[in-house]
């Protein structure tokens, strides 16, 4: 037997130690060393061991069953001839009882009989004529009922008499059979004493000691429990005359016997685990952190153990002693990262966890309980959330705000916490009012003529001012006063002779200070709209002005890298704080009035004591300018927003970071606190505002990702194995179906551009900017070789259909042939004068092309290395070529716009296809070579006819340069890759875009039609089912629906679910999906009361809820 720690080693020796034994007293080798006990005295050989337990079972005398033989038949005889002595004695009762009722009722009869014989009295005789006399005037009639009167009080006195007796031998007799029982239920043999010790040892012991019982043993159990509408669960498991529980878990593999010992087996685990901690505790807490990483350490990826783990998750639906257990079992679960995609997971009650990142795509959750829970980055895409209970629901996202079509320059709060306020730049210069709780918008405010920079509200929230201006110029450098209630515009103020870039109101609502591009800081009077002074000091652009809390003091930063303090009655200034060393964009000072924010250009955050003027701490962490800093209104948060794209939250008394918040696709360059402190607003250049849970804002990752942008994705040939190569240096494999990452691979010292599978899956090859080609083994994950010739980086790696023969492209302007099993460079093709963009080897491996910047195709013989034609026609960069599947003509594309098609044979131009308005950055043929298909930086997609050049489809959807496109296997559906961060897929029958995969952050630089690759440093893996697939998955489970939806309308709901959904998405931070999410009823509220439904709508949720009351309607 293997050791369950080093499964390598085999179990030689037994632990004999006087201890609760984590390795279960099965010690291999290694185990001797990291056990601590003293190995002569503790430790035993196994053979020894055995040898000794034999001789114990010798000197015990087992064997000798005589006594208990001659015992047993006693007992039996004593009992036998109990029976027969009791059977006798009921038989002599009986017959006698019989005989005197039978006597009574003679005698009564015959008196009746006597009586109606003698009807006739003249003809009766003498004798019966005395009998009667004496009847009717004696006492014959009196004695006998007195007799039998007797006789029945006498009866009824036996009748008592045996019934107090009988009762009292059959309790003296259920006495002695209990303490039969007992000695039955209490001293159980030698197998039920190793079950009852491993109940007593931690939770990884008790979860191996199931890891033997079939999840099909759990599914009846669950059956039967619901069908009985058990509540609880040990009751009804420690029945022990449960024969119809018995009965209906016994199947053809398993006998009685088997069964009771397995429920035996699960009642003793589920009697330890409810007074364990696990039952009590949140396990996903920081205090259990250390016990939950070693437990998923050591537990080893068993199906049996993972089955019982889930049947604790599936227990929450019905046992309520149970739930906080389940709860930890489904962190467990997602913790070990194992797959549970699609699984019925209907009612089960969940609280205090956290599923961060857990994997729940086209899960049924119908009629689940959520209560504090964490679902960060959590994948509920196709799930099924039918009447579900989620409440106080821990989420940093709460709503995405799309509206503006130009970036979001700036938000603010009203101090009612109900409306958020955002202004936007060129491309929109729009202020929208928002509802905070719903994430409608409310109110659109139009005036501004340039770039409104700065929005504030006043302190009773009825006015909004806005400044606003162009950077370059001839902007309306205005500021505007607004009513919040009818969204007119109250006063324009013109002053300011550039860009406004700050407003700030007075705590007492009768000033508004200003700071602009002009250099100076100007204070308006809010009631008359007169300017009351200007304050200079600044040498350029005031980028930031904030008041004191006692209105005192205002504080500005600009981008003279100062920090100045003003005195407002006075004017005057009162303290300059130095200590950046680029722009100050953002200035906040505490709600106590003692700590000064700033947030600067030379991407740190600096804490400064407004008395004293010194600086208190220096923050850093961005990696980019700080755009943005605000203090919570409780004073012990600062949030800050960068052109790293994150937010990130500090506590102000340490100077420590709490957590950052990731999830704009740009610059962020504003956020403001809610008053309530709960709530924080971020405005960002990807033209979104979102909104934050702060008190559930922390940093975590599931996947250990690359950590910078993923260049090249492949899939092996197999579709197991998904490779990744990275900026980061690094490539990674993740097993396909899970998302867990299998290995990393390093050895490249600089960006990895290229990675290819060899035909046969087990050799991995990589191209990089550090000039070198690298083999790596996946089965070890080992590097084999390292191929050094290239003197300048490999733009491009295409292994031969067979697998024995590598090509590279590079920068160095050549082609070169690798040997793959000796590693050995076998051909150097020079010939190109410019960098070599694309290599591609033809079907039948005799030809390789090469496309070039020196506007040249080659056409190269594999064999001997030989260049065999030159094509010369483009008349700019090549930047793409692809083979026809027949190997017989080469299609390429170029910087000239053009798309040339290449007799291989002839050597030859074909024919040139023109359409495109731009660059072809790429050209793929579908699988029967009919269509051709090519994407530009026109942002289109052209479909070619083969045969006639003619173009015969355009597809119109992206909004940016088309960088990489790819059929399916099958040639129906085309996938696109772009700049604008989207893929889309099309029916190449119609032209129609059957789904848009909006998830990615940054630009698409390479995808295929099961997996993307992009520059936030995900990768998106897509599911490609049909959908008529998921129309018939979602029928097979009808009636979950039925009780809400009448038939006819299920399918117009399912007909508009994405048929197209991320099934699973590998990234260094985890993104919250509900994508084709099918949502009815239910609650869905986060600890701020905020409904969430509107955000899992905005992520592609189906609200049928909606549907429902519109067709009503």
């Amino acid at each position: 037997m293997s050791c369950i720690h080093h499964v390598r080693n085999s179990v030689s020796m037994i632990c004999l130690a006087p201890h609760k034994c984590q390795c279960l007293r099965k010690l291999c080798v290694e185990c001797l060393y990291e056990h601590e006990v003293d190995i002569k005295k503790h430790t035993i050989p196994i053979t020894n061991f055995q040898e000794r337990v034999l001789k114990k079972l010798q000197d015990s005398k087992l064997e000798e069953t005589s006594e208990l033989k001659n015992q047993r038949m006693a007992f039996k005889s004593l009992l036998s001839q109990s029976e027969q002595m009791l059977k006798k004695i009921w038989e002599e009762l009986l017959q006698s009882i019989n005989q005197i009722y039978d006597w009574i009722e003679l005698e009564n009869q015959s008196y009746l009989n006597f009586i109606n014989k003698n009807t006739d009295l003249a003809e009766s005789s003498y004798t019966d004529l005395e009998k009667l006399v004496n009847i009717v005037e004696g006492t014959t009639l009196n004695d006998f009922n007195a007799l039998k009167n007797s006789y029945m009080k006498k009866l009824d006195q036996t009748k008592t008499w045996w019934d107090h007796h009988i009762k009292a031998i059959v309790e003296k007799s259920n006495l002695g059979i209990q303490q039969i029982q007992s000695l039955i239920k209490f001293q159980p043999n030698l197998e039920d004493e190793c079950e009852a010790y491993q109940m007593k040892e931690n939770l990884f012991e008790i979860l191996i000691s199931i890891q033997d019982i079939d999840v099909s043993f759990y599914e009846k159990i669950l059956e039967i429990l619901r069908g009985e509408k058990v509540s609880d669960i040990l009751v009804f498991l420690s029945q022990t005359n449960n024969q119809n529980l018995y009965e209906s878990l016994v199947n053809q593999q398993e006998n009685i016997s088997s069964v009771k010992k397995q429920i035996k087996q699960i009642t003793n685990a589920l009697r330890n685990i409810q007074d364990h901690q696990f039952n009590l505790g949140d396990y996903s807490s920081q205090a259990y952190e250390k016990a939950r990483q070693n437990l998923i350490k050591l537990l080893p990826v068993k199906k049996g153990i993972i089955d019982f783990i889930m049947f604790l998750v599936l227990l929450t639906s019905i046992d309520v002693k149970f739930i906080q257990c389940g709860s930890n079992a489904l962190n467990l679960l997602v913790g070990m990262k194992v797959d549970i995609r699609g699984q019925s997971l209907k009612n089960i009650r969940i609280k205090n966890t956290a599923l961060f990142g857990g994997n729940f795509v086209r899960c049924n959750l119908s009629g689940s309980e959520f209560q504090n829970v964490d679902i960060n980055g959590v994948n509920l895409n196709g799930a099924i959330l039918l009447n579900c209970k989620w409440k106080n629901l821990k989420i940093d996202e709460i709503n995405q705000l799309n509206g503006h079509c130009g970036g979001v320059l700036q938000v603010s709060i009203s101090p009612d916490r109900n409306t958020l306020a955002s202004a936007s730049g060129s491309g929109d210069l729009s202020i929208r009012l928002w509802d905070v709780k719903t994430g409608l918008q409310k109110a659109k405010l139009d005036g501004h003529t340039s770039a409104i920079w700065s929005v504030c509200f006043s302190p009773d929230g009825n006015i909004l001012a806005s400044g606003g201006g162009n950077p370059l110029g001839g902007g309306d450098n205005s500021i505007r006063l607004w009513d919040i209630t009818t969204g007119q515009q109250k006063a324009q103020w013109n002053g300011h002779t550039n860009t406004v870039y700050s407003v700030c109101f007075s705590p007492d609502g009768n000033t508004l200070a200003s700071g602009s591009d002009d250099k100076s800081i100007r204070l308006w009077d809010v009631k008359t709209g007169q300017q009351k002074a200007q304050l200079n000091g600044h040498t350029s652009t005031v980028c930031s002005v904030c008041f004191s809390p006692d209105g005192n003091t205002l504080a500005s930063g600009s981008d003279d890298k100062s920090i100045r303090l003003w005195d407002i009655k006075t004017g005057l200034q009162k303290a300059q704080l130095d200590g950046h060393v680029d722009t100050v964009r953002s200035v906040c000072i505490s709600p106590d009035g003692n700590t000064l924010a700033s947030g600067s250009s030379d991407n740190s955050i600096r804490l400064w004591n407004v008395i004293t003027g010194q600086q208190k701490a220096l923050l850093d962490g961005h990696s980019d300018t700080v755009r943005s800093v605000c203090i919570s209104p409780d004073g012990n948060t600062l949030a800050s927003g960068s052109d790293d794209k994150s937010i990130r939250q500090w506590d102000v008394k340490t100077g420590q970071q709490k957590a950052q918040l990731n999830g704009h696709a740009s610059y962020v360059w504003s956020i403001c606190f809610c008053p309530d402190g709960n709530t924080l607003a971020s405005g960002s250049s990807d033209n979104s505002i979102r909104l934050w849970n702060v008190i559930t804002g922390q940093q975590k990752a599931l996947l250990d990702g690359h950590s910078d942008a993923v260049r090249s994705v492949c899939i092996s040939p197999d579709g197991n194995i998904l490779a990744s190569g990275s900026d980061d240096m690094s490539i990674r494999l993740w097993d396909f179906k899970t998302g867990q990452q299998k290995a990393q691979l390093n050895g490249h010292t600089s960006y990895v551009w290229s990675i290819c599978f060899c035909s046969d899956g087990n050799t991995l090859a990589s191209g990089s900017w550090d000039k070198s080609i690298r083999l790596w083994d996946i089965q070890t994950g080992q590097q084999k070789a390292i191929l050094d010739a290239h003197s300048s980086i490999v733009n491009s790696i295409c292994f031969c259909p067979n697998g024995n023969i590598l090509a590279s492209g590079s920068s160095d302007n050549s082609i070169r042939l690798w040997n793959v099993i000796t590693g050995q460079q076998k051909a150097l093709l020079d010939g190109h004068s410019d960098a070599v963009r694309s290599v591609c080897i033809s079907p039948d491996g005799n030809i390789l092309a090469s496309g070039s910047d020196d506007m040249s195709i080659r056409l190269w013989d594999v064999k001997t290395g030989q260049q065999k034609a030159q094509l010369n026609g483009h008349t700019s960069y090549v930047w793409s070529i692809c083979f026809c599947p027949d190997g017989n003509t080469l299609a390429s594309g170029s910087d000239d716009k053009s798309i040339r098609l290449w007799d291989v044979k002839k050597e030859q131009q074909k024919a040139i296809l023109e359409g495109h308005k731009n660059t072809v950055y790429t050209v793929c043929f579908s699988p029967d070579g009919n269509t051709l298909a090519s994407g530009s930086d026109d942002m289109q997609i052209c479909l070619w006819d083969f045969k006639t050049g003619q173009q015969y489809t355009k597809l119109d959807g992206h909004t940016n340069t088309v960088n990489q496109i790819c059929f399916s296997l099958d040639g129906e559906i085309l996938a696109s890759g772009s700049d604008d961060k989207q893929i889309r897929l099309w029916d190449v029958k119609t032209g129609q875009q059957k789904a848009l995969f909006d998830s990615h952050l940054e630009a698409v630089n390479d995808e295929n039609s099961l997996a993307s690759v992009n520059f936030d440093k995900s990768i998106c893996l897509q599911d490609l089912q049909t959908l008529e697939e998921i129309k018939s998955q979602i029928q097979n489970k009808q009636e979950d629906f039925i009780q809400y939806i009448p038939p006819l309308q299920l399918n117009t709901y399912i007909s508009e679910v994405s048929n197209y959904i991320s099934i699973l998405i590998l990234s260094q931070q985890p993104i919250f999906q509900t994508q084709g999410a099918l949502i009815l009823k239910g609650e869905f509220i986060n600890y701020a009361g905020i409904d969430l439904r509107p955000l899992f709508k905005q992520k592609g949720s189906c609200i049928l809820e909606n549907k429902l009351e519109s067709t009503q309607k």
